[in-house]
């Protein structure tokens, strides 16, 4: 899991100077460790910001969080923790407080999703797909129950009335799992969350070469999931193109 942080102060101080006041926050970064060349990226181009990664993909499919009035409560207290303190830092007591753009990586590890394994009992003679399986309504129903309450935040993050972002993953996929199964999914799930009014940040025709695999270059080292930071830059880019 990549270390959380928060990043609201962007200026440094001078010597014999007061100390330079604390830049609002233009975004909350909530999410699992695809967030992490996010945070790292706007860290380093200096923009503010609150949050970070509060745990791994898996965690953040389903049965993850409780309502708590116009707030959520993560179960897992280490991820719980982390997003009182991002809170904090906002100056906030909960997400119905929030009045920056939220951007959120929940749902989008869809390399947990296609697990080869998960899959076999789908498959026909021969080891594929039944032609049409991954377009049809059954495996749509398959991946949305997957991530069940990913979505159920994001819905309840829109019925407060935030302005949501959701960033696609790297189109990284590891040798446990299916890499059809992965692209279907991810779509699966990006057309869910835009049914929400989430924004979805899809660079895929940015990142990818002709195989549809991210670039080498955007991957990071001696690693087969995550993006590095000039993945990251191109999200954050992304990001403030729109806005925030």
């Amino acid at each position: 899991m990549t270390t959380p942080y928060s990043t609201t102060t962007t200026r440094a101080d001078t010597p014999g100077t007061a100390p330079a006041p604390a830049a609002p926050a233009r975004f909350l970064l909530l999410g699992d460790s695809h967030a992490g060349p996010v945070g790292r990226a706007a860290k380093a181009a200096g923009i503010p910001f609150s949050g970070g990664p509060i745990g791994a993909g898996r965690d953040f499919n389903a049965d993850f969080f409780d309502l708590r009035g116009t707030d959520v409560t993560f179960r897992k207290p280490e991820a719980d923790a982390y997003y009182r303190r991002f809170l904090d830092d906002l100056g906030i007591a909960g997400l119905g407080e929030l009045a920056v753009p939220l951007v959120c990586t929940f749902g989008f590890s869809a390399h947990f999703v296609a697990t080869t394994e998960n899959w076999r009992i789908y498959r026909v003679r021969g080891g594929g797909f039944a032609p049409g399986f991954l377009e049809s309504r059954l495996f749509g129903d398959l991946v949305r129950a997957t991530v069940r309450d990913a979505l159920a935040f994001y819905e309840h993050a829109r019925g407060l009335g935030l302005r949501v972002l959701a960033v696609l993953p790297p189109q990284r996929v590891p040798g446990l799992s299916d890499p059809d199964v992965f692209m279907a999914a991810q779509d699966v799930v990006r057309r869910a969350v835009t049914a929400l009014g989430v924004e979805a940040v899809d660079l895929r025709d940015r990142v990818t070469d002709a195989s549809g695999r991210q670039r080498p270059e955007l991957c990071e080292a001696n690693d087969m999931i995550h993006g590095n930071l000039a993945f990251g830059r191109l999200i954050l880019a992304d990001l403030l193109a729109r806005g925030l």
